[in-house]
């Protein structure tokens, strides 16, 4: 490592002083040119003009060159005045006064014109490459607060860098936990061995820089930069440098590195407390569905078990038994629509719900949701509207069963006895449209948005229920492609309005079998 730094050094220097020797090469014969072009002036009175064609050429240079080789034209561009054209010519004796003093001020001149000249280029790189620097660290503010996510703010970063410092970089980040990946977070294929790992941790660790062109050479290539936050440390920046930052650069990088780290630590910040928002929100859907369960459970268990050590220990007569067999059969029913409404909500969470299309006469759909729920109905009257254009419809028959199952069950738990239960369907625009609607004590105003929301039952519910069933009833709708609607009736009660696309049959459609 030591060795390849010299070389590199050794390589940058020679470069360097190339450069400066083509330089003072180029003053001198530019230098030399001019006073060749002035040589008309070296035999007459207006020798003097000569110093101010001189005095422009080393202004000129001092715009594009150094100090030094400005030095070397101010004091060539005198020289070649005194020599070649104040006279005595060809030679340095100056015999009038006010030559002499001509020639001192335009020494002086020359040579103060070219330094202040060039320091004032010099301010004005200075000034334009902060100017560079300030617009590329608001460039990298601006498009790092835009990224959302930490794999969008690495993309900026690594853009940004192999932009501004050419440079390629890849970073090492933590999982959260403090413990660094051994890959790159967007480049999989970097992956550091255990060496460089080392380094990397010790750094993550440590809060220093360390690998090549620092002081903590530990014999690697790559140069190791921590990304540090003000509540967490993000990971580790990798970077592989030809050679070191100089002076100017570093403060510049520096400040680049901090942008990054406060852009991921944001992103890091971010993620933990979405994590911790997810859990807390697990935790608590937990506790509502165990709770739910546990409650929904333990009524139809018990009149079971109830019913059935009546049956077993009692001698009970045959009207008894059969009312208690009844009890058995309406408890088991409730625990078979409990497990179906889990199964039904594991299948949409799961995304396993597949939507098969048929066509089907909506009655034979109305006719088999009230006669499944026909002792459901009995306390209700019961009103059926079905358009007379209403034509066969193209849905998954066992899914809409299901949704209006639900709906009209749900009707009937909540509306008083005596009162109307409607059904209404219809056809129009291409849409199928059923409606549902009973006279019941209809949704608060304040709940109506979150209806179809899992787990969700209005506070003061007298019914019990794990709160799934709208939500899976919006499920199936929505795997129609369809919507559905929820408002509260004008005087008493709700109504939830499905509308399903399906295509209108053609007679052509239907094709009689040989």
């Amino acid at each position: 490592m030591t060795m390849n730094k010299k070389r590199k050094t050794g390589k940058f220097f020679t470069g360097t002083l190339k450069v400066s020797i083509y330089h003072y090469l180029l003053s001198t014969l530019i230098v030399g040119i001019s006073a060749l072009f002035c040589t008309p002036f070296s035999n007459t009175e207006n020798y003097h003009v000569v110093s101010f064609i001189l005095l422009f050429v080393v202004s000129i240079l001092s715009t594009f060159l150094t100090i030094g080789p400005v030095l070397l034209a101010s004091t060539l561009s005198a020289l070649a005045w005194n020599y070649f054209f104040i006279p005595p010519h060809y030679t340095f004796k100056i015999e009038k006064t006010e030559d002499i003093l001509i020639f001192g001020l335009f020494f002086i001149i020359a040579l103060v014109n070219g330094i202040l000249t060039t320091r004032v280029r010099r301010q004005e790189q200075i000034a334009r490459e902060r100017e560079k620097r300030t617009n590329a660290l608001f460039q990298l503010t601006k498009e790092l607060s835009k990224a959302s996510g930490i794999d969008e703010v690495l993309k900026v970063a690594t853009g940004e860098i192999n932009n501004h410092f050419l440079l390629n970089s890849f970073f090492i980040l933590q999982d959260g936990n403090n413990i660094l990946s051994t890959t790159g977070r967007l480049q999989k294929e970097k992956k550091l061995i255990p060496a460089e790992y080392n380094v990397a941790e010790w750094v993550f660790k440590n809060g220093q820089k360390a690998g090549a062109h620092t002081n903590q050479l530990f014999g690697i290539d790559y140069t190791f930069f921590p990304l540090a936050g003000t509540r967490i440390n993000p990971g580790v920046l990798v970077v592989k440098q030809s050679e070191p930052f100089a002076d100017e650069q570093q403060s510049y990088w520096e400040t680049f590195v901090a942008q990054i780290s406060n852009a991921l630590e944001r992103e890091f910040l971010g993620e933990l407390a979405q994590k911790v928002r997810f859990l807390g929100e697990s935790d608590r859907l937990y506790k509502t569905l165990f709770n739910s369960i546990s409650h929904e459970l333990r009524i139809p268990v018990a009149t079971i078990m109830g019913a059935s050590d009546s049956i077993l220990n009692s001698q009970n007569s045959a009207d008894i038994q059969s009312a208690l067999c009844t009890e058995i059969f309406m408890a088991s029913l409730r625990l078979n629509r409990l497990i179906e409404n889990l199964l039904n909500i594991s299948r949409l969470e799961s995304g396993h719900i597949s939507v098969r299309l048929d066509w089907y006469d909506i009655n034979d759909l109305f006719n088999k949701v009230t006669e499944d729920l026909k002792d459901e109905l009995k306390p209700f009257s019961l009103k059926i509207t079905i358009s007379e254009d209403m034509p066969l419809v193209k849905i998954d028959f066992g899914l809409i069963e299901q949704v209006l199952y639900n709906l009209v069950f749900n009707a009937t738990q909540y509306a008083p006895g005596a009162s109307n239960i409607e059904l209404n369907a219809n056809f129009e625009n291409g849409d199928m449209i059923i409606e549902v609607a009973d006279q019941g004590p209809g949704f608060p105003e304040t709940d109506l948005k979150n209806v179809f929301k899992k787990f969700f039952r209005v506070d003061g519910s007298r019914t019990g229920g794990l709160g799934l069933g709208l939500s899976i009833v919006k499920g199936f709708v929505e795997a129609h492609r369809g919507i559905i609607t929820v408002e509260n009736r004008l005087h008493r009660g709700a109504k939830f309005t499905i509308r399903i696309p399906t295509e209108k049959p053609y007679i052509e459609n239907f094709k009689p079998e040989n």
